[in-house]
């Protein structure tokens, strides 16, 4: 569905160089839901903008499958678009935010009518249609900014970090659409900082740091590959033993035939090894 080839892109004079997207090349299948995984700062938006043609590459090509490159007005049919900065008209109400995209996508009549109702209902905003945006809460306004992406009901879309800076509440609700979306047979791609859900929600993942993809695949293809093995926490007492193995169960067994475990936890492989392995440092630091 789109096919990054050795994307780069760098910033600023020679002098001071900011290298901000380092030979990128991924593939994202159709119907799919592809995570890019990595914190602030690692190319994630300037990977996306490239994708959609915001910015142009310094070196590389962007292919939209049977439409070329995203710069061109019919490419861009094709997406569907929510930015980490959230780009609505906070004085217009979330109707009229709708509207005023969707006929920029030349959608007018019955048709836009019916599209503005489908993804209000989709995103839970119905009730609140008729609000100034600047009413709304910061969930409100992610949820209104990925109605906008949806409302000319496009095949790709890219979701840049939809649940910065949310509440609990509202994160779990857009992570509920998402999976609608994905159910549907959309396909999207998802750049988040948060383990837990490129973990819930994609298919395949690239983790990013530094401008470079350091691995990708299913969440089972990097823990096995990059994840390490299992770790078994053995407390004895006020005392704890950690055993790293690829038989836990042979371990435990072993442990608990020995008599002095008081307590045991096991801790598999998961998204925070796998970075804290490719990268050093975790996802905090």
């Amino acid at each position: 569905m789109l096919t990054l080839t050795n994307l780069r892109k760098h910033f600023g004079p020679a002098s001071r160089r900011v290298v901000a997207v380092d030979g990128v090349s991924l593939t994202v299948r159709k119907g799919e839901v592809f995570g890019l995984l990595g914190p602030n700062g690692a190319g994630k938006s300037t990977t996306i903008g490239m994708a959609t043609g915001l910015i142009s590459p310094d070196e590389g090509t962007v292919n939209i499958e049977g439409a070329g490159a995203p710069t061109t007005s019919t490419a861009r049919l094709h997406l569907g678009v929510a930015p980490q900065e959230l780009a609505l008209y906070e004085q217009l109400t979330g109707e009229e935010n709708l509207r005023f995209f969707g006929k920029l996508y030349e959608l007018s009549g019955d048709a836009l009518s019916k599209r503005v109702d489908t993804v209000l209902e989709l995103v839970g905003l119905s009730p609140r249609r008729q609000d100034r945006v600047v009413t709304y809460s910061g969930g409100m306004k992610r949820r209104l900014n990925l109605a906008v992406a949806l409302i000319h009901d496009p095949p790709l879309l890219l979701l840049d970090e939809p649940t910065a800076g949310v509440d609990p509440h509202s994160r779990n609700n857009l992570i509920d659409v998402v999976r609608k979306l994905a159910s549907e047979g959309r396909t999207i791609i998802y750049t988040t900082h948060y383990m837990e859900e490129a973990s819930k929600l994609c298919d395949r993942i690239a983790i990013m740091d530094k401008g470079k993809v350091l691995a990708q695949g299913t969440l089972s293809e990097l823990t096995a590959a990059h994840g390490g093995h299992t770790v078994v926490t053995v407390s004895h007492g006020d005392s704890q033993e950690r055993i790293e193995t690829a038989d836990p169960l042979k371990e435990i067994a072993r442990v608990m035939a020995a008599g002095t475990a008081t307590n045991v936890r096991i801790d598999a492989p998961d998204l925070e090894s796998v970075f804290l392995a490719l990268t050093g440092r975790s996802m905090r630091d």
